[in-house]
C-alpha cells in the first residue's frame, strides 16, 4: 500500500492510454475454452494463433501490432479502470499528480464501455467550452469512437500540442442531438484547493482534485478562514474525479476527531488494511456541510462518506459517480507500467461505493444546459477610434474583478447546490442558540446528522 498512486480514478485525458495486461484468463478457438487452470496449453493456443496469422494473413502485420492488439483484447476481461501504459503514457502520467500537465483538462473513464467524462477541470478549456460530467464522448474531430478500445483512442486522439485545436462531439443525458464542441490545447496547472468567505461569516473550501499537496494547501486555506473567524464551513467536492488515497486521508483527519477511521481497504486475498485520521484540531467541531455531485469519484467519495459515517457533516447534492475501487501502478521492466485494480475501498461503516456512489443526505439536483456555449468573441463596437472597446473594456473589468476575486463552486450563474449549502448552515446559526433538555447545545440534526461535532 506504498503507492501513492493508488485510489486514482480522475485520469486526464493528456496523459493516460487504457488497455489491459493481465493474466491470461481463457482464450476461444472454434469453440472450446482453455481454462485458466491450464495456463501452458492457452499460451500455446496464442503462440498458434500468432503464427498464423503472420503466415497466412492477406497482408503482411507488425508483430507489434498483434501484440498490442492482444493486450486490447485481455481489456474486455477485466474492469475499465485497469489499464496496460506505454512507456511514454506511463513517463507523461507521472505529472498528472504534481498538478501540471498539457491537454484540454478532461477527466474521463470508462462506463459500460463508452468514453465518459468524470468531471472536466475547472478553468481549463473543457471547462469553458461547456463539456458537463456525465457526458459520453462519441467523437473526436471526424473519428468515431469504437466501443472495444474508444478510451484508448480517444485519449491519444485527443492529447497534442499547446495551441492546436481539437472538436469533440458528445452525447448528453435528456439532450436528443449530439453536441459538438471545438477547444484549443493548453498547459494546464491546476490549483486543487480554493477558498474564500461567503455571506459574511461562512467559509468556503473548494478541492477539485486529491494531490500530493492537496492536504497541505487546504490547511493553509482553512487557517486563513480561522482568521476571518467563519463559523461554519462548506467543503465543496464537486467534479473532483478524485486523486490519491492518502490525500484523502490526510484532508479528512483535518475535520475528524483524532483516531477515527477513515476508508478501509480490502484486497483479492482477503487482507485488509485500515487508513485511520490523526488530526483533530479547530475544525473538528465546526458546523459543516460536504457538497458533491455526478463528477464527486473515488478520493471525493472517501471523503464525503468519512464525513457522513461519522455525522460528521451534512452530505449535500447529487448521487456521486461510484469508483470505490483501488488502482496500483506497477512498473514494468522495458519502461511500461500497469496500472492494475488491486482493492476495493470501503467507507467506515463497511459501505461499498463501487457502482453505487454516496448519496447525499440532502438532495439538490441541477438542471444541465442542452446548448453548446458560444466561445466566439464578440465584435466589440466603438465610435472613437482612440476609445477602447467596450467590450474589450468589460472583458478587462471582468479579469481584474476575477483576479480579485477568483470564482469558486461551479460554473452555473445561479449555483442552487451551493446556495441550499449556506442556507442551511444559517439555519444552524439560528438554532444554535436554542437549548432544550434533549438538545443542550442547540446543535441542528438534519437527516440523522448533527452540524456540529463527531459521533
Amino acid at each position: 500500500m506504498n503507492q501513492k498512486i493508488k485510489g486514482r480514478f480522475g485520469f486526464v485525458v493528456s496523459v493516460l492510454v487504457v488497455g489491459i495486461l493481465s493474466s491470461l484468463l481463457f482464450i476461444k478457438i472454434s469453440g472450446n475454452t482453455v481454462s485458466a487452470e491450464d495456463p501452458y496449453e492457452g499460451l500455446k493456443a496464442f503462440t498458434e494463433i500468432f503464427s498464423t496469422i503472420q503466415r497466412s494473413y492477406v497482408e503482411p502485420v507488425k508483430s507489434k501490432d498483434l501484440i498490442q492488439g492482444a493486450i486490447n483484447g485481455m481489456v474486455g476481461t477485466l474492469d475499465s479502470h485497469s489499464s496496460y501504459m506505454p512507456p511514454d503514457i506511463y513517463k507523461e502520467s507521472q505529472i498528472d499528480t504534481k498538478g501540471e500537465f498539457g491537454g484540454l483538462g478532461l477527466q474521463v473513464g470508462a462506463k459500460e464501455g463508452k468514453v465518459v467524462v468524470i468531471a472536466p477541470i475547472e478553468g481549463t478549456p473543457a471547462d469553458r467550452a461547456g463539456i458537463l460530467a456525465g457526458d459520453t464522448i462519441i467523437k473526436v474531430d471526424d473519428h468515431v469512437l469504437e466501443k472495444e478500445v474508444g478510451l484508448m483512442d480517444a485519449v491519444h486522439r485527443m492529447r497534442g500540442p499547446k495551441g492546436s485545436k481539437v472538436r469533440l462531439t458528445v452525447e448528453r443525458e435528456n439532450v436528443k442531438t449530439p453536441l459538438t464542441f471545438e477547444m484549443i490545447r493548453e498547459t494546464i496547472i491546476v490549483q486543487s484547493v480554493k477558498s474564500k468567505v461567503l455571506d459574511g461569516d461562512i467559509g468556503y473550501a473548494r478541492i477539485t482534485q486529491f494531490q500530493e499537496q492537496t492536504a497541505r494547501d487546504l490547511a493553509v486555506a482553512l487557517a486563513k478562514l480561522k482568521v476571518a473567524n467563519v463559523h461554519s464551513l462548506i467543503l465543496d467536492l464537486r467534479n473532483n474525479p478524485g486523486g490519491l488515497l492518502n490525500s484523502s486521508v490526510e484532508v479528512s483527519e483535518q475535520f475528524l476527531e483524532d483516531g477515527k477511521l477513515v476508508v478501509s481497504v480490502k484486497s483479492r486475498d482477503g487482507k485488509k488494511d485500515e487508513y485511520i485520521g490523526h488530526g483533530g484540531g479547530f475544525w473538528k467541531d465546526v458546523p459543516m456541510v460536504v457538497m458533491v455531485n455526478k463528477g464527486s469519484a473515488s478520493a471525493s467519495e472517501i471523503v464525503s462518506g468519512a464525513m457522513q459515517d461519522w455525522g460528521r457533516a451534512v452530505v449535500l447534492g447529487a448521487q456521486s459517480f461510484g469508483k470505490g475501487s483501488v488502482q496500483t501502478i506497477l512498473p514494468l521492466s522495458d519502461g511500461s507500467a500497469l496500472r492494475l485494480t488491486t482493492a476495493k475501498y470501503y467507507t467506515p461503516k463497511g459501505r461499498s461505493i463501487h457502482g453505487q456512489g454516496i448519496t447525499p443526505d440532502i438532495i439538490v439536483k441541477l438542471e444541465q444546459p442542452t446548448e453548446v456555449k458560444s466561445l466566439e468573441p464578440e465584435e466589440p463596437k466603438t465610435e472613437d477610434k482612440n476609445k477602447k472597446p467596450s467590450g474589450v473594456k468589460k472583458e478587462i473589468d471582468k479579469k481584474k474583478e476575477e483576479e480579485a476575486h477568483p470564482p469558486i463552486g461551479t460554473s452555473d450563474e445561479k449555483d442552487i447546490q451551493l446556495e441550499k449549502a449556506i442556507d442551511l448552515l444559517k439555519t444552524y446559526k439560528i438554532f444554535k442558540g436554542i437549548g432544550t433538555a434533549s438538545n443542550p447545545q442547540g446543535s441542528l440534526v438534519i437527516a440523522g446528522k448533527r452540524l456540529i461535532g463527531s459521533n
